[in-house]
């Protein structure tokens, strides 16, 4: 500060002394720098004083005629007041030297802190070889040239040699480098705070030649992460939907009726649980459609039975008429035919079955017919058929029975002329994938208007129709026709269920 405000003249002795002692030997230390990529440190005072010490020694000469002030390193510093400036590459021309080396510094000026005056600017000259080991550190894997120029894009470094000529076309026109007959593509980047363009030329053979393997080895590792994708995808579906596909195979035997399929469990998993819960349902589902079931059957059973009942009445009214009948004309040796005939039915009427096969309701039939023609004589006649292919088919009991009773007491009973009632049960051809027979009753009676029938007549009608309603629901077609003097006809046809058709 005393040299740099022109004050050291106005000092006493011993303070121009210390001044001194600090310039020239305090200095001189703090200068040194161990690092023998920086070369020295030079330190110039306002007042046009130099100081510079390097690697080898405290202090080197300098040139006493160089004009320090007028540089341009030393112009860039005093204009960047008090940050760093970073000096492009220039030579150090203001030392002594047999030969003078090529340069880059970092300068600062150097202020009072209190004044905030200048006092000097401080230069440290570095070597380029600070340059090339860090740039020896970075590997690119292709051939590469590395070349670091400055704001004027002078070169400052390059880690190959490169001729004016070369140099000129690096920097002129960069797109397009074919140098040793290689072509390279250029990546830089610029350094702010220094204005550097550090510049990585980069071999285009190989470069594309390393994105080439890398596109490879890209698509290696997708077909790679496909395949491993779908192996564990498969793997874990696998164990995923295989208890799940249980659980709908289970369903759909819950669905055709078989309740007693369960789903197995292994483990605590959720998945497990939820087959538990199916079980669980299933298990509930069946005790509730049987218990429903059981209590739908004991009605329609309690139903079926009352209606049979009707039938029992009403059938030996009708055939006691006809034992009286025989009675008073005296034929008491028809009358004993005819008793045992009627016991033999009673027998079978009695018996518990609700049911039984068309053979045995076409026999019953039978009987009765006989019964009948012990009474009427000449005056009726039965013919009745049955087809064997459907003759084990199980019908309700006195289906067809109060049917022939009717056509008999009020088709041919008032009829004056002889009267013909048949009866047949045969296999209708398939019109669709279903299999139906149809079972005719038909009389040339006296006939009817069907919304003038007797009562009797109406109570046989609705009974027949109800018992088909709860043997067959939506399976069968009752069809009535009958005119006055032209007698009537019934069509009963009935839809087979699957294990009803004939093996």
């Amino acid at each position: 500060m005393l040299k740099a405000r022109g004050l050291q003249s106005d000092v006493d002795n011993y303070s121009r002394y210390k001044a001194d002692y600090t310039l020239y030997h305090t200095l001189p230390r703090l200068l040194v720098n161990l690092r023998k990529d920086i070369l020295g440190t030079l330190l110039v005072t306002i007042d046009g004083s130099v100081y510079y010490n390097d690697s080898d020694s405290y202090l080197t000469e300098t040139r006493t005629d160089y004009r320090y002030t007028e540089e341009n390193w030393y112009r860039e510093a005093v204009t960047a007041n008090g940050r760093v400036a970073f000096i492009n590459v220039h030579p150090q021309d203001y030392l002594k030297l047999d030969s003078v080396p090529e340069v880059f510094s970092v300068a600062r000026l150097i202020k009072d802190p209190d004044s905030k005056q200048p006092l000097a600017v401080i230069m440290a000259d570095a070597d380029t070889v600070i340059l090339d080991k860090i740039v020896r550190q970075v590997s690119f894997n292709v051939n590469s040239i590395v070349t670091i120029t400055d704001k004027d894009h002078r070169l400052v470094y390059s880690n190959t040699y490169l001729s004016p000529e070369e140099l000129h076309q690096f920097v002129k026109n960069p797109s397009n480098i074919l140098y040793k007959q290689h072509s390279y593509v250029p990546v830089s980047r610029t350094i702010p705070i220094s204005s550097w363009e550090i510049t990585v030329w980069l071999s285009k053979a190989e470069l594309a030649s390393k994105v080439s393997w890398m596109h490879i080895m890209g698509a290696s590792f997708a077909v790679g992460g496909v395949v491993l994708t779908f192996f564990l995808f498969f793997a874990y579906s696998r164990t995923l939907l295989t208890p799940f596909k249980e659980m709908i195979s289970v369903m759909s035997h819950v669905q055709r009726g078989n309740m007693k399929k369960r789903v197995s469990i292994q483990g605590q998993d959720e998945i497990a649980q939820l087959g538990t819960a199916l079980n669980r349902m299933i298990y509930q589902l069946d005790e509730l459609i049987i218990k429903e079931y059981r209590t739908k059957l004991n009605l329609k059973n309690a139903e079926f039975r009352a209606f049979q009942s009707q039938i029992h009445p009403h059938f030996l009214y009708n055939t006691l008429n006809a034992l009286l009948s025989l009675n008073r004309k005296g034929e008491h040796a028809h009358l004993e035919r005819a008793i045992i005939s009627l016991s033999g039915m009673l027998r079978y009427i009695l018996t518990s079955h609700d049911t039984c096969s068309l053979e045995e309701e076409f026999s019953i039939i039978q009987k009765y017919g006989e019964l009948m023609s012990m009474r009427f004589r000449d005056r009726l006649e039965i013919k009745i058929t049955l087809d064997p292919e459907i003759a084990h088919i199980r019908v309700p009991k006195l289906l067809v029975q109060p049917l022939v009773e009717n056509a008999i007491i009020h088709g041919v009973e008032p009829c004056e002329h002889p009267c013909l009632v048949e009866v047949s049960a045969e296999m209708l051809p398939k019109i669709t994938d279903e299999d139906r027979f149809v079972i005719r009753i038909a009389d040339n009676g006296i006939g009817f208007k069907p919304l003038e029938r007797s009562n009797n007549q109406s109570i046989g009608l609705s009974n027949v129709k109800e018992r088909l309603a709860l043997a067959f629901p939506g399976k069968y077609d009752f069809q009535l026709d009958s005119r006055i003097g032209h007698g009537t006809y019934i069509n009963i046809t009935i839809t087979l269920n699957k294990e009803e058709l004939p093996q």
